[in-house]
């Protein structure tokens, strides 16, 4: 049998999520919702079958799971609303950007007792299985540690001028859309984070989301994890995050291409011919069928969701050390 799923957020993310439904015989991705006219015809013409609800609520009263790809302020009302009718959630990341307010909906979310994930894209995906796999088996030596480098020509990046919100200060930056990513994977690899300090640097409009953030983090072992990131220059996206060990590290560029050096230059990694992405996101849809059948999953739980977000606001609200 396949999942009836209402995708809320036809942006980007919701657009793409959809794509991949349509081609995993695991999901029907059946109702469809979104505010603009624009975005919800896009959506309709990659899903003919599919239905474009008159309202969220509609979406989620005709659906068995739903996922969440709309901006973050109206996502906890959207998550309580689909676990109040007993539907699985599967919600996009960052939670929200109030501590206060997430922490009260990871709580209901987990009295209500319905599956729900997170969907921090490398979870399940080959590169993060094989990092995870050599940092336990020795095979990378001892771990000393995680960069991760982030560098973009302007931001939002061309691809994600539709979504307006990501330049304010208020919800967007590249801090909460993709340094989390690698802070949620460093979690996975070198355990639970503290944030020892952090920069991060705003243009003058008060408005406007952050163009730069360095930051040092540490685990319970005082491992670090370093953060440079910056926007501005004709340059290409720069997206690097690189796991240390004094045999072998691992890089992981562009979320999903992961290569490894034994000292010498980075070689990619041959995970049996799959396609990084297809892969990486195909794999979060199977192991979301098992959350959804009641079982532990890879995929990111919004505990884990929860941590990566008080990393990420204190990192923004920093003054500097």
């Amino acid at each position: 049998m396949t999942v009836r799923t209402a995708i809320v957020g036809l942006g980007i993310m919701g657009r793409r999520m959809l794509e991949h439904m349509i081609a995993h015989e695991g999901y029907d991705p059946a109702f469809l919702w979104d505010p603009d006219a624009a975005a919800c015809a896009t959506a309709r013409a990659l899903a003919p079958g599919a239905v474009i609800a008159e309202s969220a609520e509609a979406a989620i009263a005709g659906a068995d799971l739903v996922y969440l790809a709309c901006p973050p302020e109206p996502r906890k009302a959207l998550a309580l609303m689909t676990a109040a009718a007993g539907k699985a959630v599967f919600l996009e990341k960052p939670l929200g950007v109030d501590i206060a307010a997430s922490e009260d909906l990871v709580a209901r979310l987990a009295a209500s007792g319905v599956p729900v994930a997170v969907n921090f894209t490398q979870a399940a995906g080959p590169a993060m299985r094989a990092v995870a796999e050599a940092a336990r088996t020795g095979a990378m030596g001892d771990l000393a540690g995680v960069d991760i480098v982030v560098s973009y020509g302007a931001w939002p990046r061309a691809w994600q001028q539709a979504a307006d919100w990501l330049r304010f200060r208020d919800e967007g930056g590249m801090t909460r859309e993709v340094i989390s990513h690698f802070l949620f994977f460093s979690e996975r690899i070198l355990g639970p984070l503290t944030l020892t300090w952090a920069h991060p640097s705003y243009p003058d409009d008060p408005a406007l989301c952050e163009t730069h953030m360095l930051a040092r983090l540490e685990n319970a072992e005082g491992l670090p994890v370093t953060v440079m990131a910056s926007v501005g220059g004709a340059q290409p996206d720069r997206q690097e995050l690189t796991i240390k060990g004094t045999k072998a590290s691992h890089r992981i560029t562009d979320f999903y291409a992961d290569t490894v050096s034994d000292g010498g230059a980075f070689e990619p990694v041959d995970h049996g011919g799959v396609d990084p992405r297809g892969g990486a996101i195909r794999a979060q849809l199977d192991d979301l069928l098992v959350t959804i059948d009641g079982k532990a999953s890879r995929l990111a739980t919004p505990q884990e969701a929860l941590r990566v977000q008080k990393l990420v606001e204190a990192m923004l609200a920093a003054n500097g050390g």
